[in-house]
C-alpha cells in the first residue's frame, strides 16, 4: 500500500474511540492503550494498528491491518503477525483487515488444513470498506470517519461518479465541528479519493473546500453561527448544529434542492427511522422533491 494511504489511515484510526473498535470487532471491550510493534520477522508495515483492550474475559490485542489491494498471501502474513503479538505481548489477538481497495475483496480470511493428526483452523475478519453504506458514515457522530466517505458505498459510488464525491465533500463542509478539524478531515478524504477517482475529478470537487473553510473563519460567519441564523451567504450557510438521522436527511435534501418545500420538510421531520434510512440510501436517485411522496404513501 502506498505510504500516503498508510499514514492517512493511521492518522484517522490512531485516536479511534472504543465504540468504533467495538463496531469493527463485535466484542464488548474498552481500549487501554496502543501497542508499538514492528514485525521483525515480516516486512516493516507502518500501517499496523495494535491496541491493548480489556474485555469481560480479560485483556486482548486488537490488530487492525490496512490493505488497498487483494493479496493472495494475506492469510500467511496475518498468521505471522498473530504469532508475534502472542510472543511479544502475551495477548490473544483479534485481527481485522480493513480493505480499502477499488475492486471488491477477493482474499481468503484464514488458513485451514488437516494432515494426519496435524490440524490448523485460523480465521480473521475482513471488512471491505466499499461495502459500508454512505448512510452508515453520514449518521455517525464520529466525524473523523467522514474521511472514508469517498471510498465507501462502492455500487453507488460507481453509479454516481463525481456526483457522489461532491455529496461526500458537502457533508464534511457541513459537519458541526471546528474549521481546523474540517480542514484535516477534508485533506484526508482528498488523499483517499485518489484510490478510486482521477486527479481531474478530485481537483474539481475539492477546489471549493478551502474557500468555504476560510469563509467560516470570518467574524461575520461566526456571529451568524452563534446566533443560529439559517439564512445563508451565496449558496447558503446552514445552521451549525445538526443532530440525528432527521437532521442528516434534511441537510442532504436542502443541499440537493434549492428552496426545499416546507411541506416535505415537515414530512421528513415526522418520518420514522426506517423511512429516513431509505431516503438517505436513495438520495442520489431522488430527482425532485415530489419524489419523496412515495416514501410516505399509506
Amino acid at each position: 500500500m502506498p505510504q500516503t494511504y498508510d499514514l492517512t489511515l493511521k492518522s484517522i484510526f490512531s485516536d479511534i474511540a472504543d465504540d468504533i473498535i467495538i463496531y469493527l470487532t463485535g466484542i464488548n471491550l474498552r481500549k487501554l492503550d496502543e501497542l508499538n510493534i514492528e514485525f521483525a520477522r515480516v516486512e516493516r508495515r507502518d500501517s499496523d494498528m495494535i491496541f491493548r483492550c480489556d474485555t469481560d474475559t480479560g485483556e486482548i490485542a486488537v490488530h487492525i491491518e490496512f490493505q488497498s489491494d487483494n493479496d493472495r498471501v494475506m492469510p500467511y502474513r496475518m498468521l505471522r503477525y498473530a504469532l508475534e503479538i502472542i510472543e511479544k505481548h502475551k495477548l490473544m489477538p483479534y485481527q481485522v483487515v480493513l480493505y480499502i481497495g477499488k475492486d471488491r475483496v477477493k482474499m481468503d480470511n484464514g488458513i485451514n488444513y488437516e494432515v494426519g493428526d496435524n490440524k490448523l483452523d485460523y480465521r480473521y475478519r475482513i471488512i471491505d470498506v466499499g461495502e459500508i453504506r454512505f448512510s452508515e458514515i453520514a449518521e455517525t457522530k464520529y466525524f473523523d470517519l467522514y474521511s472514508l466517505l469517498p471510498i465507501v458505498d462502492r455500487n453507488r459510488r460507481i453509479e454516481k461518479g463525481e456526483k457522489y464525491l461532491k455529496m461526500c465533500v458537502d457533508l464534511i463542509k457541513d459537519a458541526p465541528i471546528d474549521v481546523d478539524r474540517k480542514r484535516s478531515i477534508a485533506f484526508k478524504a482528498e488523499l483517499l479519493s485518489s484510490i478510486v477517482y482521477s486527479q481531474e475529478i478530485i481537483k474539481k470537487i475539492f477546489e471549493g473546500v478551502e474557500k468555504m473553510l476560510k469563509l467560516e473563519e470570518l467574524p461575520s460567519y461566526k456571529m451568524i453561527m452563534e446566533k443560529g441564523i439559517e439564512k445563508g451567504i451565496e449558496k447558503g450557510i446552514e445552521k451549525g448544529i445538526e443532530k440525528g438521522k432527521t437532521e442528516v436527511v434534511l441537510k442532504l435534501l436542502n443541499k440537493k434542492f434549492k428552496n426545499f418545500p416546507k411541506k416535505y420538510e415537515e414530512l421528513v421531520k415526522s418520518a420514522d427511522s426506517k423511512i429516513l434510512e431509505k431516503i438517505t440510501d436513495d438520495i442520489f436517485d431522488i430527482e425532485k422533491p415530489e419524489d419523496l411522496e412515495k416514501y410516505f404513501d399509506k
